[in-house]
Formats: structure tokens, sequence, C-alpha cells
């Protein structure tokens, strides 16, 4: 007798989202995949782009930005909500206006974001500089470089 193999039943991107709360103030670890993982950022043009418009007043709104390093197929993200915005809506916002610069500068149509993401609250006690070099030395441990002053795709509040 086979068994034929089925996905883990669950109800899409929904259940990521069940339990998601917004805290105002709250610091998040975010990390947003490409679309299929598909290593995007390997390309200059299109990680130079998504990085800049990380950081652009409309993307960004009242959040902060604490951290953050672009990998070839995802994101890290360690974002503090502003008083008036919504995890979700802010992290969409990032993914649409990055994606739109991506396809602006490739000059390709394809889908550059997974629908998804993954968020963590950061409690109180959480060492928020802890977590940042964490985000950080992501391209360490990938093997990306040798030293994060060879990388280009990353910042910090705190440099």
């Amino acid at each position: 007798m086979s068994y034929l193999a089925l996905p883990f039943p669950h109800s899409g991107h929904k259940a990521l989202r069940k339990g998601r709360i917004s805290m105002p103030g709250g610091v998040y670890l975010i990390t947003a995949t490409t679309y299929h993982r598909t290593p995007l950022f390997s390309d200059f043009s299109a990680a130079c782009a998504a990085s800049a418009a990380f950081h652009q007043h409309a993307v960004l709104g009242q959040n902060k930005l604490l951290a953050w390093v672009l990998m070839p197929d995802h994101v890290h993200l360690l974002l503090q909500l502003g008083t008036n915005e919504e995890l979700s809506k802010s992290v969409g916002r990032m993914k649409a206006v990055s994606a739109r610069e991506v396809r602006r500068v490739t000059r390709s149509q394809g889908t550059i974001w997974a629908p998804a993401f993954h968020d963590h609250a950061l409690r109180h006690e959480d060492d928020l500089l802890a977590v940042a070099r964490y985000i950080v030395a992501n391209p360490l441990r990938a093997g990306l470089t040798k030293s994060i002053r060879e990388y280009s795709y990353w910042g910090a509040v705190w440099i």
C-alpha cells in the first residue's frame, strides 16, 4: 500500500495572520522571502533598488527601520511600528514599493515577493542590539562575505 504525500492542511496565508497584532511602538523582527525563493537580489541593480525603497519616507510612514539585511532570496527587517501604523499594512507597503522599484530597474514584470511574511514581536526583555547583530550577520553565516563591511545591503541605526 502506498500513501500520497499531501501538503500540511492549513488555510493558506490566513493561517500566518491568525493572532497577529499591531502594537504601536512595538518592535518586530520580520522576514519576507522572494517568490519561490528566487535569488533575485543577487542582481546588483535589483538589490540596490530594493534597499533604497526600504528607506523611502512614503514606505516607512511613522515606522522606524532599526536594522535590516537584504539577502539574495529574502529580507530581514527590525521594524518599530509608529503610533498609527499596522504591521501587515506596513510590511505590505515595503514589499509593494520595493517590488515596483525592482521591476522598474530590471525591466521585468515578474512577481518579486512571496505573498506572506513571518514576524516575531520582541518583548521588552529581548535585547534589540543582539537581534540587530543577528540580522546584520546573516551574510556572514550564509557565506556570502567574510566581512560585513564588504556586504552592501544592510543597515542599523546604531551604526
